[in-house]
């Protein structure tokens, strides 16, 4: 069986801070559309899968991806590293690469110089966000099939359970680790969808960048050190929904 890299990409409709923002137009398709069309792009990826859930409040978000030709994988709403796993699974996949659906200005390089970095250096892990130096929003993990295995075999918290490779990257874990660091630290630019904000800076970013949708971080980079006042439209905190997460972890009952 030849090995397979695939992207999954983790997206549902009831996101508590924006509800439905992997829906919301973007160049006249939905976000999560124009999100793993870019994606498609990256040279070593084989194959880009929706993974959602099979509560009924994501039956709007399958029927897109659907009309717009791109596979989709339903599984646990809660269990976020249980999906992971059984789309793994279903799929065959033996190298995966982790993506976000509100991050629509994913760089398919920046994809493709991650999963270089887990080969090269034959780690079990890899990321660009181990310290990030890459906007939020251009973020890209690559794991093994057994290390996501394993992290579905022992991961127990709560967040654990909710973000995907947050056992991975523990220090009291075995499991290899490799960093891919940016050529400029772009850590503090916010290329993310979380907020109504966020999606109005994208959108006035694509203005500006070319239709066909063939653009990288640089040309992003340039555009916003063209036009400053769009760095301030989106002011927020960096990973804020796993800050969240593990406070809530540490207020539960042991």
């Amino acid at each position: 069986m030849n090995a397979l890299t695939v992207a999954l990409i983790q997206a549902r409709m009831s996101s508590s801070r924006l509800p439905g923002k992997v829906l919301e137009p973007l160049k006249g398709v939905p976000l999560i559309v124009y999100m793993a069309r870019r994606a498609a792009r990256a040279r070593l990826l084989d194959q880009v899968l929706i993974v959602t859930s099979t509560d009924a409040s994501d039956d709007t978000l399958v029927d897109a991806v659907q009309a717009a030709g791109l596979p989709v994988f339903r599984g646990d709403l809660n269990d976020v590293l249980k999906r992971y796993a059984d789309a793994a699974a279903a799929c065959a996949a033996s190298e995966i690469v982790r993506l976000t659906g509100d991050c629509p200005l994913i760089d398919p390089d920046v994809i493709d110089d991650v999963i270089r970095a887990r080969r090269g250096a034959g780690a079990a892990y890899a990321s660009n966000v181990a310290p990030p130096t890459f906007p939020d929003g251009l973020d890209v993990e690559c794991f093994t099939r057994a290390t996501l295995e394993r992290a579905h075999a022992e991961a127990l918290s709560a967040p654990e359970r909710e973000h995907v490779t947050l056992w991975m990257r523990r220090d009291d874990v075995d499991v290899t680790h490799v960093n891919h660091v940016g050529l400029v630290d772009a850590s503090a630019l916010r290329l993310t969808v979380d907020y109504a904000d966020d999606l109005a800076l994208v959108r006035r970013l694509l203005e500006r960048l070319p239709a066909d949708g063939r653009f990288d971080l640089f040309d992003i980079l340039r555009e916003l050190s063209a036009e400053a006042p769009l760095r301030a439209l989106n002011v927020h905190e960096r990973n804020e929904g796993l800050a969240k997460s593990l406070a809530e972890d540490t207020k539960a009952p042991s």
